[in-house]
């Protein structure tokens, strides 16, 4: 008896999980709007970010377009407990935190080498299906940059 309560106790707890993560606001794929955003001509553009479940930890994958012109690749596996997370696949940030200020908001940290090098806010609209996400920070040459960029979701 102490095992099928076990197991349906487990069973449940994995349920729990899975419908908390799907109801997420944030979870999903968005593809850029281009005709929405205004993103400076010195920072990078994300045409594809997607956002997944990874265990107790959300994983965030960027395909873009980086300040160079060329194709760009990142990863960030973490929560959003404003903690910093290594970011991988990006030669212009290390680590990145997100803090989640409500259920349709996210502030953001971007750092390399331990400085802060752009910040901004992620905002998921009230029927979910656009989020806006505002950055302002420097580029890698030490220009300063603003921008606002618009994403619906697939």
């Amino acid at each position: 008896m102490k095992a099928k309560t076990i197991l349906l106790t487990l069973a449940l707890c994995f349920v729990a999980v899975a419908v908390c993560f799907a109801q997420d606001a944030f979870m999903g794929t968005w593809k850029l709007n281009e005709a929405k955003s205004k993103i400076a001509p010195n920072a990078p553009k994300n045409n594809t970010v997607v956002y997944e479940a990874a265990g107790d930890n959300v994983k965030i994958t960027v395909d873009g377009i980086g300040n160079d012109g060329k194709p760009t690749h990142d990863e960030w596996t973490g929560k959003f407990d404003g903690k910093d997370s290594p970011v991988t696949g990006n030669p212009n940030s290390d680590m990145r935190s997100y803090t989640k200020i409500d259920d349709h908001t996210l502030g953001f940290n971007v750092k390399k080498g331990g400085k802060v090098t752009t910040s901004g806010r992620v905002v998921v609209s009230a029927d979910g299906k656009s989020r806006t996400v505002t950055t302002s920070g420097t580029d890698p040459k030490g220009k300063k940059f603003t921008s606002t960029a618009v994403y619906d979701k697939q």
